[in-house]
Protein backbone atom coordinates (compact mmCIF):
# COMPACT_ATOMS: atom_id res chain seq x y z
CA UNK A 1 0.00 0.00 0.00
CA UNK A 2 1.11 3.22 -0.61
CA UNK A 3 1.69 5.19 3.09
CA UNK A 4 2.27 8.46 1.13
CA UNK A 5 -1.39 8.29 -0.17
CA UNK A 6 -2.75 6.51 2.95
CA UNK A 7 -1.12 9.42 5.04
CA UNK A 8 -3.03 12.05 2.85
CA UNK A 9 -6.45 10.31 3.05
CA UNK A 10 -6.58 9.96 6.27
CA UNK A 11 -4.86 13.57 7.57
CA UNK A 12 -7.76 15.01 4.96
CA UNK A 13 -10.34 13.20 6.74
CA UNK A 14 -9.32 14.07 9.93
CA UNK A 15 -9.28 17.85 9.38
CA UNK A 16 -12.78 17.29 7.69
CA UNK A 17 -14.19 16.36 11.12
CA UNK A 18 -12.21 19.15 13.13
CA UNK A 19 -9.22 16.30 14.00
CA UNK A 20 -5.53 15.67 13.40
CA UNK A 21 -3.69 12.75 13.38
CA UNK A 22 -1.73 12.22 17.12
CA UNK A 23 -0.52 8.51 16.23
CA UNK A 24 -0.46 7.16 12.91
CA UNK A 25 0.95 2.87 13.22
CA UNK A 26 2.03 0.84 10.67
CA UNK A 27 2.63 -2.41 11.05
CA UNK A 28 4.66 -3.57 7.73
CA UNK A 29 4.45 -7.65 8.20
CA UNK A 30 0.87 -7.76 8.31
CA UNK A 31 -0.18 -4.53 6.62
CA UNK A 32 -1.70 -3.32 9.57
CA UNK A 33 -2.72 0.55 10.20
CA UNK A 34 -3.76 1.87 13.23
CA UNK A 35 -4.88 5.68 13.33
CA UNK A 36 -5.56 7.34 16.85
CA UNK A 37 -7.48 11.49 16.38
CA UNK A 38 -7.37 14.12 18.83
CA UNK A 39 -9.25 17.37 18.38
CA UNK A 40 -7.91 20.62 19.74
CA UNK A 41 -10.16 22.42 22.11
CA UNK A 42 -12.82 19.01 21.94
CA UNK A 43 -12.83 15.56 22.20
CA UNK A 44 -12.77 12.98 19.28
CA UNK A 45 -16.20 11.45 19.10
CA UNK A 46 -17.40 7.90 17.41
CA UNK A 47 -18.57 10.03 14.59
CA UNK A 48 -15.04 11.30 14.08
CA UNK A 49 -13.75 7.75 13.95
CA UNK A 50 -16.28 6.12 11.94
CA UNK A 51 -15.72 9.12 9.12
CA UNK A 52 -12.32 8.79 9.02
CA UNK A 53 -12.43 5.19 9.03
CA UNK A 54 -14.95 5.21 6.29
CA UNK A 55 -13.07 7.66 4.12
CA UNK A 56 -9.68 5.17 4.70
CA UNK A 57 -12.28 2.41 3.00
CA UNK A 58 -13.78 4.15 0.10
CA UNK A 59 -10.22 5.35 -0.97
CA UNK A 60 -8.68 1.60 -0.76
CA UNK A 61 -9.72 -1.52 -1.85
CA UNK A 62 -8.97 -3.58 1.07
CA UNK A 63 -9.33 -7.06 -1.23
CA UNK A 64 -6.17 -5.68 -3.26
CA UNK A 65 -4.93 -3.73 -0.82
CA UNK A 66 -4.91 -6.61 2.01
CA UNK A 67 -5.12 -4.33 5.11
CA UNK A 68 -6.76 -3.92 8.02
CA UNK A 69 -7.57 -0.71 9.87
CA UNK A 70 -8.33 0.30 13.32
CA UNK A 71 -9.30 4.44 13.77
CA UNK A 72 -9.46 5.59 17.93
CA UNK A 73 -8.64 8.66 19.49
CA UNK A 74 -6.61 9.41 22.61
CA UNK A 75 -9.63 9.10 24.51
CA UNK A 76 -11.06 5.87 22.76
CA UNK A 77 -8.51 2.76 22.21
CA UNK A 78 -9.04 1.33 18.94
CA UNK A 79 -10.39 -2.33 20.10
CA UNK A 80 -13.22 0.03 21.75
CA UNK A 81 -13.85 2.14 18.43
CA UNK A 82 -13.76 -0.82 16.81
CA UNK A 83 -16.18 -2.83 18.55
CA UNK A 84 -18.23 0.38 19.01
CA UNK A 85 -17.93 0.68 14.69
CA UNK A 86 -18.81 -3.04 14.43
CA UNK A 87 -22.36 -2.42 16.27
CA UNK A 88 -23.53 0.51 14.21
CA UNK A 89 -22.51 -1.88 11.21
CA UNK A 90 -24.52 -4.57 12.47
Amino acid sequence: MDRTRFTEVACEAAKQRGCEIAELLYNDDDNVFELVLRKEGGSVDLQDCESVHRAILAAFDRNVEDYALTVGSEGLSSEEADRLLGEIDE
